[in-house]
Order: structure tokens, then C-alpha cells, then sequence
């Protein structure tokens, strides 16, 4: 049993993996930020989510938890066989954790002030759905490379679901949109979805 301080990039991971896992809430907001506390910042030092307690060890960051997933419990498949297609979906999902996810985090929003977060936040995800789009339009088959599921499509479900919640006109991205709409077509993606997760505020539930 893996225990989660969830978050949708590998919560997916583990839904597709059909992994048991019970699930810690941590509140970003209450409290002063839940990750701010001891307890937490044992777990994760740099007081981020997520943390999961896997195996007797303790991982952070999403992409190397998906990686770790993937190299202990390897089906289904999430890094194609194949090199090229390999690199390019490290590729997406590092331009989505690394490009685009942090610059509207909350930690980044308080930054920029009440009255910029919305604007920055749009800008953040349109500057880097445009590099997206163009890059997907090349890689992409039914989903992010080729049409096989990989760890680029768990990283690009949840920063739709923020596009949708900083209101950001999708219409430019017409391949991002399409790769979407056939994940979220998918059970693992359906309950992995930020919505539908046991610690989303009620304003923002599905």
C-alpha cells in the first residue's frame, strides 16, 4: 500500500497502474499552508507537494515518482521502448512540470499579488501551450507521442485542468484540446481528474 500526498500528475500514474494507495491531504492554504509544518517538511523539504511513502523510502517531485512507478511496476508501459519517442515524451512532460506548472503555483501567485494572479497565470500557460501545441502537432498520435499512453499525457491532463480553472481561451490549442478530451475519455484519467480528488474545494469539485 503506497501512502500519497497526492497530487493529479501521478495520482494517474498509480489509477493506471491499478496501485493501492490511501491518500494525505495536505491543505496549501490552511493553517498558513499544511507544507509548511514539521511533519511535512520531513517528508518533502523543499514543503511541496507531493510526497509518496513507497517501498520504505520517500519520494518528491512528480516526475521522479512516475519514474520510480514505472521502473518497479513497469505495465502498463509509460516510457516507450523506443529512444526517440522516449526523449520526447521526457521532453512534454518536463515542459509542463518544469516550464509551465511552477510559474502558477500558489507559492508563485502570492508573489505577483491578488489583483496580477489571473493575468499571470494566463500568461504563464499561454506562453507555454504555444511551445506545446507546436511540439505535439509533430509528436502526437492519439495522445502526446504516438497513441500509446505515456508519462507525457499525466502531465498534460492536470495543466489543462488549470488552464480551465485560470480561464484560458484553449481555441489556439486545437491538438492540446483533442488529446485531452481522449484522456479524460479514460477511467484512470476520469477519477484522477483535480476535481475529483478528495481534498478539492467544493467550488471546484466536477
Amino acid at each position: 500500500m503506497a501512502e500519497s500526498m497526492l497530487y493529479p500528475h501521478f495520482a494517474g500514474t498509480l489509477a493506471l497502474k491499478n496501485i493501492d494507495y490511501e491518500t494525505v491531504a495536505v491543505n496549501l492554504t490552511k493553517d498558513g499552508g499544511q507544507q509548511f509544518s514539521e511533519e511535512f517538511q520531513a517528508l518533502n523539504p523543499m514543503k511541496q507537494v507531493p510526497a509518496l511513502k513507497i517501498d520504505g523510502i520517500t519520494i518528491g517531485q512528480s516526475l521522479a515518482i512516475i519514474e520510480y512507478l514505472e521502473e518497479t511496476r513497469p505495465t502498463p508501459r509509460l516510457l516507450p521502448r523506443d529512444p526517440k519517442k522516449r526523449a520526447q515524451v521526457r521532453m512534454v512532460s518536463d515542459l509542463i512540470a518544469s516550464g509551465i506548472q511552477p510559474l502558477q503555483n500558489l507559492s508563485v501567485l502570492k508573489q505577483v499579488g491578488q489583483e496580477n494572479q489571473l493575468t499571470w497565470a494566463q500568461q504563464a500557460i499561454t506562453s507555454g501551450f504555444n511551445a506545446l501545441e507546436q511540439i505535439l502537432q509533430s509528436s502526437a498520435g492519439r495522445y502526446c507521442v504516438g497513441d500509446e499512453v505515456s508519462m507525457a499525457d499525466l502531465c498534460l491532463a492536470p495543466q489543462v485542468a488549470n488552464a480551465d480553472r485560470f480561464k484560458v481561451d484553449l481555441t489556439p490549442y486545437p491538438t492540446i484540446s483533442r488529446i485531452n478530451k481522449s484522456l479524460l475519455a479514460l477511467e484512470a484519467f476520469h477519477v484522477s481528474h483535480p476535481c475529483r480528488q478528495p481534498d478539492t474545494p467544493p467550488e471546484l469539485r466536477a
